[in-house]
């Protein structure tokens, strides 16, 4: 496991230090390591391999366009939602008043579980982490207003997420907006949900059909839209290291990519649609380095795996992320500045699309001042701090090669391990990937309560009279309610039905893609719960250490 080491003495190169003019050095030094265990010599020198590369060539590791934001920015997509699809309409339509260029929408927890907000179960929850969608009628109110053919659209939502992006599309068709006209992202990560964050509903296999039918029907109306974002974000945010990041979203990458082919695609039709979405943590030069190596290492996988012709297959394309799980309660503040760094970090490693946490995120929803300042930080190093003048700047910094080279390695040993086990969905259901990522967490748990990874903060402060944070209407799930008891009894229930039924009905079908009869039974309102409740009766439920549900 390519986890944090535990330190120790080394004699150091005591002769490059020789070299470098450096005198009376004690012939012991500290071991130093990066997160995922990588060791630190105390400088670098032209002994390091330094590879002749360009941007915009193949294996990409200085980027994936020759000239990157010289041509380009990153796409800036704040990730925002919260309570009713009216507020979040509001704060979406805010950000891109203030000069965001793409959105990126957040679910509440009963819609990324497949629960309307009257389930019993969503008691306490509607609104509260991302916005409540139940039906066809709120998907139009969150875009309200909102020039869906002028904007870029990520949606992060796995378990239902057939059922969400047929609400866009439908919303779309109501003010005449054609599939080639929209563009964006729908996450659509099934396999990440049973390692890293729980939000699934149904066993592995019917979750991979239902993703691989979204991924199809995208890849055959909507050519501007990304039908996966595969992501090793959350697998990060759940105790991961670097090195497993990478390695287990490229793992899950191929499991999406065996089975689409196995549906008919053609990988270079299909390999062009992937995007990844990565985190942006504290160990600076470590995390440029990840990104690095993951554009080299993906791109040796499509052209020499999956024997994939043209140059666009090769290339990474990813969103970032900054760490969610490093801000910190104290001193909020604080977060400000560590957003920053995580922020360069991606910069400087060539991400396609950023978003930066607002500090207040460990405490609350973002506030709309909290909001703004997070997205400032994206401007700011974009217009203010010359980083985007030439392409990957720290390229050929010995350090950077050095670290590059070494996460290349760890990743790539660790997809054989994977492979040994059987493939992924093996690993998953053995819990290999599981185990992987709780020693991981584990130990860098044991680093910061050893205080050997720190974080900058007073455990004396106060928040009391510091600062204003976000506060959900406390009417909004009795409101939620309402709405959605009025939708269901003035739509057409017969249609319901024979929608509802239709969908059952070829769920039987292995052979059917699904997508098309979502369609009608999102355009009919049937909500979110009555279209996953036919899946939970066709698939059933997945229980944790039963495969089979």
């Amino acid at each position: 496991m390519s986890g944090p080491h535990n330190g120790g003495k080394s004699e150091g190169n005591i002769s490059d230090n020789k070299h470098n003019g450096i005198k009376n050095h004690p012939k012991e030094i500290d071991i130093l390591y990066t997160n995922s265990g990588i060791p630190i010599e105390f400088i670098y020198n032209k002994k390091s391999h330094i590879p002749n590369t360009l941007s915009g060539v193949y294996p990409y590791t200085r980027g994936i366009h020759p000239y990157m934001y010289r041509s380009k920015l990153w796409s800036v997509r704040q990730y925002s939602g919260f309570g009713s699809a009216s507020d979040s309409n509001a704060r979406l339509r805010y950000l891109l008043n203030q000069r965001q260029n793409a959105l990126s929408v957040a679910f509440d927890l009963p819609t990324q579980i497949g629960y309307d907000s009257d389930h019993p179960f969503a008691e306490g929850e509607v609104g509260n982490v991302g916005v409540a969608i139940d039906t066809l009628q709120d998907m139009e109110m969150l875009f309200n207003n909102i020039p869906l053919e002028k904007v870029s659209t990520s949606m992060t939502i796995n378990a239902p997420a057939a059922i969400l992006f047929c609400m866009y599309v439908a919303t779309a068709e109501k003010r005449g907006i054609s599939p080639t006209q929209l563009s964006g992202t729908i996450q659509n990560d099934i396999l990440k949900e049973y390692v890293a964050r729980g939000t699934y509903i149904y066993p592995p296999k019917a979750s991979i059909r239902l993703a691989t039918n979204l991924i199809t029907y995208i890849n055959i109306h909507f050519p501007k839209f990304h039908p996966i974002s595969i992501s090793g974000y959350h697998i990060r945010e759940a105790g991961s290291t670097a090195i497993q990041e990478v390695a287990f979203a490229f793992a899950n990458a191929k499991v999406y990519l065996d089975e689409a082919l196995k549906q008919g695609e053609i990988v270079d039709h299909f390999a062009q649609r992937l995007s990844f979405f990565f985190s942006a943590d504290n160990d600076f030069f470590e995390e440029v380095a990840k990104f690095r190596a993951a554009r080299r290492i993906w791109a040796k996988i499509m052209k020499e795996h999956y024997h994939a012709k043209m140059p666009k297959s090769w290339q990474l394309r990813f969103h970032t992320q900054t760490a969610g799980s490093r801000l910190t309660s104290h001193e909020p503040d604080n977060n400000i500045v560590r957003v920053t760094i995580q922020a360069l970090a991606a910069v400087l490693g060539g991400t396609q699309s950023l978003h930066t946490n607002s500090k207040d995120e460990a405490l609350a929803l973002p506030t709309e001042d909290s909001v703004r300042i997070a997205l400032r930080t994206q401007q700011i190093i974009a217009e203010e701090s010359g980083v985007i003048k030439t392409v990957d700047p720290l390229g050929g910094s010995y350090f950077v090669e050095y670290l590059t080279d070494e996460i290349e390695a760890g990743v790539v040993k660790l997809l054989d391990e994977i492979e040994q086990t059987g493939g992924m969905i093996k690993a998953i259901e053995t819990g290999f990937i599981q185990r992987e990522i709780n020693v991981a967490s584990y130990q860098s748990f044991r680093q910061t309560e050893e205080k050997k990874q720190k974080a900058v903060a007073s455990e004396g402060f106060s928040l009391d009279n510091q600062m204003t944070l976000h506060e959900n209407n406390p009417l909004l799930e009795k409101t939620q309610i309402h709405s959605l008891n009025e939708i269901k009894l003035n739509r057409d229930n017969l249609l319901v039905s024979l929608c509802l039924d239709n969908l059952r009905k070829a769920s039987y079908d292995e052979q059917a893609n699904l997508i098309p009869f979502i369609m009608e039974a999102v355009k009919a309102y049937c909500t979110v719960e009555e279209i996953s409740n036919v899946f939970r009766t066709v698939f059933g439920e997945f229980k944790e250490g039963n495969p089979n549900g």
